[in-house]
């Protein structure tokens, strides 16, 4: 029987599940045909049922487990699929899977035939490492199938469901957060359940008035923020719940209102109100200390990031004379961090808010050698908007969004004439796409370093040198 016969939408099969695919399914192939199974790990053996069929591969669900994998552990979260998703492999069966992920984007995506990742650092702290949480409050709650009938569905203070908007799971522990963060959320769900005035907002009828609870830690000070986001200003509806956290945390060093009046389903506020505290918490990085607002950019894994960054500072090897420039440098912390031992840094950022954070942990560290342009750098080499007094860099750090350089960019970068180049990315497979066109122009890949900052989940993120 063909291929097209037995592997269509609604077919049964049973497959062993032979790695992980990037994205975090599991990978497995009938007739070598590739298929990817949803919350499948390597080593096991399944029942799937196809829920979609393409050209060249298709999707599944699990519906039973023939057999475990040997590298399977025993998961502390009921509900780890929704984020963590690969919790049930074992950390280092998690670290392989990554290291061979990177590979092979390299290998295949790349061209790189003779690629082979160096160093890999894992994570000390598999738990309780996120230094950010947002959770959603909604009126219609996800309701999983081990739940008994009847339960209320009209409140949820959780995650979204993936690919539903709408939906939003109930959450009560989260692993990956500090564990006073599970308390805030017990306390939180307990107010509104008994205050009917904080009705959560529906993103589908645009009524209700709660609609995130943002919580940012900063691990190495204590620092804690409480954002909570809102449809509307009305502080004295919201006092109910925020009297009573700050009665029961006293904890909490920053309190804030973020009001979001428009249909867009994000945690960004169009203006905030300081309800106690600093309208920041502090978070220190090495010798510097940086100063985090409820909107602002921030390395979601604090002892991780500072990993990443000795990282960057190893593979440039600086002596102290070179020029830097710190492409989509955010809030500018790689380039402050590197300043201590660089002549100057140039820091290019589209976001000014970004900016006005990065400028004002430069002035927070008495650092004065880093200085910081607001540039879209989809066109701002190439169309000759960079200043003649800024001098040409001897180092170019790179930290592109996941989907990578602008062609004009990545085709740009060698005609700067730097002599390395470091790209930090959290994404293989653009990285290894722009990783060509550097080599075709001159560079070759000197290192490659891997850093785990987001165990259990299927998130990577490299470090990459290159040099002429």
């Amino acid at each position: 029987m063909s291929d097209k016969i037995t592997i269509k939408r609604g077919a049964e099969l049973e497959l062993d599940i032979e790695s992980l695919a990037y994205g975090g399914m599991g990978l497995a192939r009938k007739d070598n045909f590739v298929i990817f199974v949803k919350y499948a790990i390597p080593g096991q053996r399944v029942l799937v049922k196809i829920y979609k069929k393409r050209k060249g591969f298709a999707e599944a669900q699990v519906l039973k487990l023939i057999e475990e994998s040997p590298n399977a552990v025993e998961v502390c979260c009921k509900h780890y699929w929704i984020c963590s998703k690969i919790q049930s492999l074992s950390y280092d069966e998690q670290i392989k899977e990554k290291s061979a992920q990177v590979e092979d984007a390299f290998n295949r995506l790349g061209g790189f035939t003779d690629f082979k990742l160096g160093s890999v650092m894992k994570a000390e702290n598999i738990y309780n490492y996120r230094n950010k949480m947002e959770f959603t409050f909604s009126p219609n709650r996800w309701v999983l199938e081990s739940e008994p009938e009847g339960v209320d569905r009209s409140f949820a203070l959780g995650l979204h469901i993936p690919g539903r908007f709408d939906k939003i799971l109930d959450i009560h522990n989260c692993h990956i957060q500090p564990e006073i963060g599970n308390r805030i959320l017990s306390v939180a769900r307990d107010l509104c359940l008994e205050h009917p005035e904080l009705r959560p907002y529906d993103p589908r009828s645009h009524i209700g008035f709660l609609r995130f609870l943002m919580l940012r830690y900063g691990v190495n000070t204590g620092d804690l923020m409480v954002n909570i986001v809102t449809s509307y200003h009305d502080i004295d509806k919201l006092s109910p719940l925020t009297d009573t956290l700050l009665e029961k945390f006293p904890e909490i060093t920053s309190l804030v209102n973020n009001v979001n009046t428009r249909k867009a389903d994000v945690a960004f506020g169009e203006y905030e109100t300081l309800l106690y505290g600093d309208p920041f918490i502090q978070e220190k990085i090495g010798d510097l200390t940086f100063e985090i607002s409820a909107n602002s950019f921030f390395q979601t894994n604090t002892l991780q990031g500072e990993i990443l960054y000795k990282e960057v500072e190893k593979a440039i090897s600086l002596k102290g004379d070179e020029v830097i420039y710190d492409l989509y440098c955010g809030t500018g912390t790689i380039g402050l961090y590197l300043s201590k031992n660089a002549k100057e840094v140039y820091g290019f950022e589209v976001i000014r808010s970004a900016l006005d954070d990065a400028e004002k942990n430069a002035d927070r560290n008495d650092i004065s050698n880093v200085h910081f342009l607001k540039a879209n750098l989809d066109t701002f080499f190439k169309s000759g908007q960079l200043p003649n007094r800024i001098p040409r860099p001897d180092v170019i750090i790179v930290d592109p969004p996941r989907a990578g350089m602008h062609q004009d960019m990545v085709s740009y970068l060698p005609k700067l004439k730097a002599k390395k180049i470091v790209y930090v990315s959290c994404n293989p497979t653009t990285q290894a796409r722009d990783a060509r066109i550097l080599c075709e122009n001159g560079y070759k890949i000197k290192d490659a370093t891997m850093v785990d900052m987001f165990p259990h989940t299927p998130h990577i993120e490299m470090v990459m040198l290159f040099s002429k």
